[in-house]
């Protein structure tokens, strides 16, 4: 037993060292290809390739050309520098005109941002300033010109002819400039972008399809596509970014604008009354929109907490201003006044006497004792009535000699006060 054990031992040494033998001539072998296979490095066969054949030692010279470079090689500040690099390495003349146009346009859609303001940046303002507007179109043309005039001159003046339109024109869309959206990554805008348009097309399709089958339009479902939208919006922007965007785009914002038409609010005072009343909106065009007895209760109290909201946002003294703007009657107040030219200091009397009329034709239209003949007769006469105050008012402020003739100092009334809704 002991000779068969060393016996075993001898054969196990055997193959260790058969293994061992094998892998020191693999490894070997190994190092020898890859030395043979390694190009040196040296600066003296940097560019030249020398081959020995047997004995005979032949040396072609093989010129080896750079395949590699680095963008920043080419790129440049300087526009006449970076057309020259980008010939240089070949680079066919109708890919130059599209990067140097892209290069450009993208130079020039950022000044825009930077100089130019259009009037969706002043988003606060329920009319767009004509001045504003003005400046903005005079601004963007100037900068236009300037765009294609360097284009011309880097390029040829033939640099527009059958020029690549993804390269050429300016993103289509709605407008992300200001201090906040205007400093989106290109790569978010582009995202935003997108976001909008889809749905738009959402909107769209919806309403399509409800008049194609006869159906009304559902306030309820658009509410919720608009929701839709926000959610997806929120996945790509941040809440200051996306706040930024809902004052400029959103419906509720744009239907606040409508509201505050003649409070001539600041800017801060509507961001405050949107983020005071958004969220309740939100919630009764999504949850109670319906004509059924709970929806109305529920909007009753809902536009009650609004109400306090808003008040909260504004204070005391400049809330009455908004109470005051939601009155059919005060609006058309301050629509006489502008028509008359006349002072500012006459729309509260005008509004008063405004009020007094309305509710005294609300007083003769629910008047049963009345026939037909007499609610036409007495609803004239305070009409004629309405009208002469006015021209009293008017003329107590030295304005008489000038004013319209006396159906003309009025327009039709408005409804009364128990006819109006909040718009």
């Amino acid at each position: 037993m002991h000779w068969m054990h060393k016996n075993n031992l001898m054969r196990v040494r055997v193959v260790l060292l058969l293994s061992l033998g094998l892998n020191i001539a693999l490894g070997a072998r190994l190092y020898f290809l890859y030395r043979s296979a390694r190009p040196d490095r040296s600066p003296a066969t940097t560019n030249v390739v020398q081959v020995a054949l047997g004995t005979n030692a032949v040396r072609p010279r093989v010129v080896v050309r750079r395949q590699f470079f680095s963008w920043s090689e080419i790129e440049s500040t300087d526009y006449p520098t970076y057309i020259a690099n980008l010939r240089s390495i070949g680079c066919p003349e109708s890919t130059i005109r599209d990067i140097i146009i892209a290069d450009v346009n993208q130079l020039y859609a950022r000044r825009r941002t930077a100089e130019v303001v259009t009037s969706d940046q002043q988003w606060w303002r329920s009319e767009p300033d004509l001045e504003v507007l003005q400046a903005a179109a005079e601004k963007s043309k100037a900068l236009d010109d300037e765009r294609r005039a360097l284009l011309t001159k880097l390029l040829g003046p033939g640099w527009d002819v059958n020029a690549n339109p993804s390269v050429e024109g300016s993103s289509a869309g709605i407008a992300l400039n200001g201090p906040v959206l205007g400093q989106l990554p290109a790569a978010i805008k582009q995202a935003v972008q997108e976001i909008s348009a889809r749905s738009q097309q959402r909107q769209q399709a919806y309403i399509a399809a409800q008049q194609q089958a006869g159906q009304p339009v559902d306030q309820t479902e658009l509410t919720r596509l608009r929701q839709q939208t926000r959610d997806e919006l929120a996945r790509v922007l941040s809440p200051v970014q996306l706040e930024e965007f809902l004052l400029r785009y959103s419906s509720t914002a744009n239907q606040l604008r409508k509201e505050l038409d003649g409070f001539d609010a600041t800017p801060e005072e509507f961001r405050n009354i949107f983020r005071a009343s958004d969220p309740i909106d939100q919630q009764m065009q999504l949850y109670y929109s319906g004509n059924d007895a709970t929806s109305a209760k529920e909007r009753q109290e809902l536009e009650k907490q609004r109400q306090a909201a808003i008040k909260q946002a504004l204070g005391t003294e400049r809330y009455q201003v908004f109470q005051l703007l939601q009155d059919p009657v005060y609006r058309q107040t301050q629509t006489t006044v502008e028509q008359l030219g006349a002072p500012l200091e006459t729309l509260m009397p005008i509004y008063q006497i405004n009020q007094a009329t309305a509710a005294e034709r609300q007083r003769i239209k629910n008047d049963p004792t009345l026939t037909d003949d007499e609610r036409e007769k007495e609803l004239l006469q305070v009409q004629q009535d309405q009208q002469k105050s006015i021209r009293q008012l008017l003329a107590a402020k030295g304005q008489s000699a000038s004013q319209p003739q006396a159906s003309n100092v009025t327009p039709p009334m408005p409804p009364t006060p128990g006819e109006a809704q909040r718009p």
